[in-house]
């Protein structure tokens, strides 16, 4: 279990952690020790020499440590090969081979073990079954342990990499026990041990993203929920959370507008009734809610972030206000046990391809709705832009109209970047005709220039207003065939590893032209 929970902190920063990647591995991992088990059994029977199990144990150790330093090369090199190579799930054949080449042969020498001491441990028929019951709950007990200890206290603690090497090095003393006990196998325990002794020495030296230039990376670590990585540019700070797929919060040194979605999420006061109050679902490292100050500095703010560590980079590197009040706690959580209501909420929970389903479904966005004050807006960020039939931001705004309507929708892509913004209104009153709001009168260029210059005093924004303005879309009604996200249907981890396949087919595509035309050497020099 351990082995198992490592493997998801070692392929998450670039393969993310959603529900596809935990089905890989957990999936591959069990065939594993089911083809240890079989195979262990047969050689128990025709070879009972503890020595060669003892010896499994011992390979496998150091295997598992070597895991840290090794991996993570393995893991690009894998991506690098298949990126060019493979057409559509390139995130199931990329997750499954990494699993496969990396966990696939110690876990087979692990899943010997039981059938291997079983055999030694039975000394009769008659307690047979005692002896099976007795192995299979020591069995248990250290998956209990194997599954509590890396998530709640070495990995917080000291990360994957040195998690990998205390459980390799608790594994290791067992054989090596053994043999010094035996006095024998003396060369391959020398051997071993100083395998070991080299990984423990470098791999906590190196890091998953081990290219970047140490001068630009301030932070790498983990918490809980994510692999952390924290970047100070000569223009900006980025976090990230995944090496592979982008960004998940971006920080520009000068006050002013960013260049990046926040500014575009900036109409969502303009476009609301009022501007007095604002939600941050997701708030990361506070950039919108920092935008949100230096344009409405009396809106009262508060924050929702689920990783503690991330509020923790936020004030050291982000210079998050310590005026917002920001919450440790799950997005929707945090709703059903609020009775507050905002003018804008901004859901900004959507972290590359990791797209929590609780936080996409019809009954989330019905709970955010209520959470918004009459006229009020309710501004998603959607990281990446995938069009068409099937696609995840067809799904996620089919949903959000069925909830809304579409009448009271519009969408803005943003500029040289992956991501779009969905605006969603309720109904409120407009005091100049006494009727109904309309988002779509709203968002015309002269009255979103007019209210946000009104409202916010900016000259800069005002025209990046009027900007914006042209970049809205108006939003179809479902059709029968749309896909709703429900809580009880809500595949939005397929939906996303299409929309990455999308992104890889537009990035690698001349790359795969080059290799099919001049083969291995013109795709070597094409990338140097």
């Amino acid at each position: 279990m351990a082995a198992e929970l490592g493997a998801s902190r070692l392929l998450a920063p670039y393969f993310s952690s959603s529900q596809i990647v935990w089905t890989i591995i957990i999936g591959t991992i069990m065939i594993a020790l089911a083809l240890g088990a079989v195979f262990g059994g047969r050689w128990a029977d025709r070879d009972p020499n503890p020595d060669k199990l003892y010896m499994r144990i011992m390979v496998a150790a150091v295997w598992i440590s070597l895991i840290p330093l090794v991996g993570k090369y393995l893991i690009l090199l894998i991506s690098g090969m298949l990126i060019v190579t493979v057409s559509t799930n390139f995130l199931i054949i990329a997750a499954f081979v990494s699993c496969a080449i990396i966990f696939v042969p110690p876990l087979f020498l692990l899943g010997t073990v039981t059938a291997g001491l079983n055999k030694f441990a039975t000394t009769s028929l008659e307690d047979n079954a005692s002896v099976v019951g007795r192995l299979s709950a020591c069995n248990t007990i250290g998956s209990i342990l194997g599954t509590f200890l890396p998530t709640f206290v070495t990995i917080p603690a000291v990360g994957t990499f040195v998690s990998f090497l205390i459980f390799s090095g608790a594994l290791l003393v067992i054989p090596l026990i053994y043999f010094i006990s035996i006095r024998a196998r003396r060369v391959s325990c020398a051997v071993c041990a100083l395998i070991f002794a080299i990984t423990s020495c470098l791999s906590p030296l190196t890091g998953f993203a081990f290219w970047e230039n140490s001068s630009t990376l301030a932070y790498e670590g983990e918490s809980i929920y994510n692999y952390l990585q924290v970047k100070n540019l000569s223009d900006r700070t980025i976090l990230s959370t995944n090496v592979l797929f982008g960004v998940q919060s971006v920080t520009m040194k000068n006050q002013g507008l960013t260049g990046m979605y926040y500014d575009t999420a900036l109409a969502a006061p303009a476009l609301a009734d009022h501007a007095d109050s604002a939600l941050i679902l997701g708030m990361g490292t506070g950039t919108y809610a920092r935008q949100l100050k230096q344009y409405y500095p009396d809106m009262k703010i508060t924050g929702v972030e689920i990783d503690q560590k991330i509020t923790d980079l936020a004030g050291r590197y982000f210079d998050e206000p310590s005026s917002i009040p920001v919450s440790t706690y799950d997005g929707r959580a945090w709703l059903a046990a609020s009775d507050q209501t905002y003018d804008v909420i901004m859901v900004d929970a959507y972290q590359d391809i990791t797209i929590p389903f609780q936080m996409s479904s019809t009954e989330f966005f019905t709970m955010v709705k209520g959470h918004l004050n009459p006229g009020g807006v309710m501004v998603v960020n959607m990281n990446m832009i995938s069009d068409g039939a099937g696609s995840i931001n067809e799904a996620l705004t089919d949903t959000i109209a069925s909830v809304f309507g579409e009448r009271n929708m519009l969408t803005a892509d943003v500029p040289s970047t992956t991501n779009r913004e969905l605006f969603a209104k309720t109904i409120g009153e407009d005091k100049s005709t006494k009727g109904a709001s309309d988002i779509k009168r709203d968002a015309k260029a002269i009255p979103l220039r007019s209210v946000t210059y009104m409202r916010t005093g900016s000259e800069d924004l005002k025209w990046y207003m009027n900007e914006v303005a042209e970049r809205f879309e108006e939003v179809e009604a479902p059709g029968s065939a749309s896909t709703i996200l429900t809580d009880d249907k809500a595949p939005v981890e397929v939906l996303g590893m299409r929309a990455i396949d999308q992104l890889i087919a537009k990035e690698a595509g001349p790359y795969r032209e080059i290799l099919k035309t001049e083969g291995i050497g013109g795709l070597l020099r094409a990338v140097q």
